[in-house]
């Protein structure tokens, strides 16, 4: 039986395909203020400002690319059962190879009812006001925004606690309740950081720290499990 690989990715990951986040520049994400665009306070102040955000955001993605890294991860189900549990409302996995990802903070090419969370759709194009579910409410971007819970928490809660290798890449754990996920890892099980800046990070038995861009440090992971 292959072991299992569990993975948490953050920003980083997709930074090297040209991918932004808010903690680039001090808060501002593309130049707005994280309250204005990605938060329910925000969508209810300017809805139409919101849906204009996402939609760019949803061309950004578009154009992108997957990166070394992340057709790297995907490399590893050769040898291992990986699961990929992701922050990043990106596809970039999924294009890289990827077939086990779960997106804890929603996908940007899913939109859904403001009146049920659970009536999704796919978009490709742009969200317009007016533009209805089927239930007759204002859709909106299928984004899990500050101040909102998580629904997917519990299920990655579970997969951290069946993982033989734990890869952490590209995130600042700053965000919650993602950030916790970490603690979750069984005692014993090998785990692997890898970022251009490693977060602060309390002391952890078996613990490999992978100082590299996320494109590099998948390369040096792969040597350390022996991939090659």
């Amino acid at each position: 039986m292959k072991k299992k690989i569990v993975v948490l990715t953050g920003a980083g990951i997709s930074a090297e395909s040209g991918l932004k986040t808010f903690r680039d520049s001090d808060g501002l994400w593309e130049g707005y203020e994280v309250t204005e665009v990605a938060t329910p306070r925000g969508w209810r102040a300017n809805p139409q400002l919101v849906l204009d955000f996402y939609n760019a955001r949803r061309k950004d993605v578009a154009a992108a690319k997957p990166n070394a890294a992340h057709i790297g991860l995907a490399d590893l189900e050769k040898d291992y059962t990986v699961t990929v549990i992701t922050q990043n409302i990106d596809d970039l996995h999924e294009r890289g190879g990827s077939t086990n990802v779960l997106h804890l903070h929603g996908q940007i090419f899913q939109m859904r009812s403001t009146k049920n969370e659970h009536r999704i759709f796919e978009i490709k194009n742009d969200i317009n006001l007016g533009d209805m579910a089927d239930d007759g409410a204002q859709l909106r971007p299928h984004i899990v925004w500050f101040e909102e819970p998580v629904p997917m928490i519990e299920k990655a809660a579970e997969i951290m606690t069946t993982a033989d290798v734990f890869v952490l890449m590209g995130t600042s754990l700053q965000v919650y309740p993602a950030a916790g996920l970490i603690d979750l890892v069984p005692a014993g099980v090998t785990r692997y950081i890898i970022d251009r800046k490693i977060p602060a990070i309390r002391y952890i038995d078996d613990l490999y720290l992978i100082e590299k861009p996320a494109t590099e440090g998948v390369e040096e992971l792969k040597r350390l499990l022996n991939c090659f």
